[in-house]
């Protein structure tokens, strides 16, 4: 009879040969890397626009949008240099809110949340 913690263990070698290889793949950095990337020309964008006098630098976006959201926290933004419009982040009462502002003008075009 075959002892059962051998048997076990052959059983365990290929899908644990398979995790290991697939966990080393280059497949997964390069996603990273591609992911980190995209942020980095989103933030580039957004730098030339406003170098170019084109947009308005964040800080003024929140000048004029921050106080026009009363009793909310404000957690910060993303910037989507395809449309540029600026989506900053609110938390009020335990709901969240997103306030698009156009980049501009800092107009606020768009809000969604309570």
């Amino acid at each position: 009879m075959a002892d059962p913690y051998a048997m076990r263990m052959k059983m365990l070698v290929k899908p644990v040969l398979c995790a290991c290889l697939a966990a080393l793949s280059p497949v997964g950095s390069a996603d990273a890397r591609a992911l980190h990337e995209g942020q980095d020309s989103n933030q580039e964008a957004a730098s030339q626009r406003r170098l170019k006098g084109q947009n308005l630098p964040v800080r003024e976006i929140e000048r004029r949008v921050v106080p026009r959201m009363p009793g909310a926290q404000y957690l910060g933004f993303d910037y989507d240099p395809s449309t540029d419009i600026y989506t900053l982040k609110f938390l009020r009462n335990g709901s969240v809110i997103w306030v698009d502002a156009d980049g501009r003008t800092g107009n606020i075009i768009r809000r969604t949340g309570n």
